[in-house]
C-alpha cells in the first residue's frame, strides 16, 4: 500500500476561499486521495475562473471557464498522481446556489478531480464514477456531488 502524508500534497490557494486554509485543504486531499485510491501525491491549485479558462483553452481546446480540471502526469515519475486546478469563483457561485459553503464546494471539486487522477472517467464509464463519487462524498461528509448535479440538470429539462 502506498501511504500518503498531507505534507506530500501541495496546495496553492492563489485565490482565497472563505473557511478554507491551504493546510486544511491539503489534509482533505490526502484523506480523499486515500479513499479514492489515488497512487501518489497531488498538486492542487485553487485560482480564478480566468486562469481556469486559460488552462481549459490550452489543454482541452475549450475556450470557457470550468470548475475543475485534472492533469495526470505526462511521464510516469513514480509517486506523483497529477495536478488538479479548481476555480474559486465558480466554487463560490455553485456553493451559494446549492446552499453550502465555498469550502465544501472546493472539496467536492477536489474529490472529483482526484477520481479522475485515479483513472475514472464519467464520460465513458456508464455511471461507475458517479456511483463511486456519491459513496465517497457521503463517507467524507460532503453535500451533493458534481456528477449528480450535472445529471439533475440534464434530467430537469429547460429552466423557465
Amino acid at each position: 500500500m502506498f501511504w500518503r502524508n498531507w505534507a506530500d500534497d501541495l496546495v496553492i490557494l492563489r485565490k482565497r476561499v472563505g473557511g478554507l486554509t491551504d493546510v486544511a485543504l491539503a489534509r482533505f486531499v490526502t484523506r480523499a486521495g486515500k479513499v479514492a485510491r489515488v497512487r501518489g501525491s497531488v498538486n492542487v491549485l485553487v485560482t480564478t475562473s480566468h486562469e481556469l479558462r486559460s488552462l481549459n483553452r490550452r489543454f482541452r481546446k475549450h475556450d470557457k471557464p470550468t470548475d475543475v480540471l485534472s492533469f495526470p502526469p505526462i511521464l510516469d515519475v513514480g509517486g506523483f498522481a497529477g495536478d488538479v486546478a479548481i476555480s474559486a469563483d465558480i466554487a463560490a457561485r455553485n456553493a451559494k446556489q446549492l446552499g453550502h459553503s465555498p469550502a465544501e464546494e472546493v472539496k467536492i471539486l477536489a474529490l472529483h478531480g482526484l477520481l479522475h487522477l485515479a483513472g475514472h472517467d464519467h464520460e465513458t464509464d456508464d455511471g461507475e464514477m458517479a456511483r463511486l463519487e456519491q459513496r465517497l462524498r457521503k463517507s467524507l461528509g460532503l453535500p451533493v456531488g458534481l456528477i449528480e448535479r450535472a445529471q439533475e440538470k440534464r434530467g430537469a429539462g429547460p429552466r423557465r
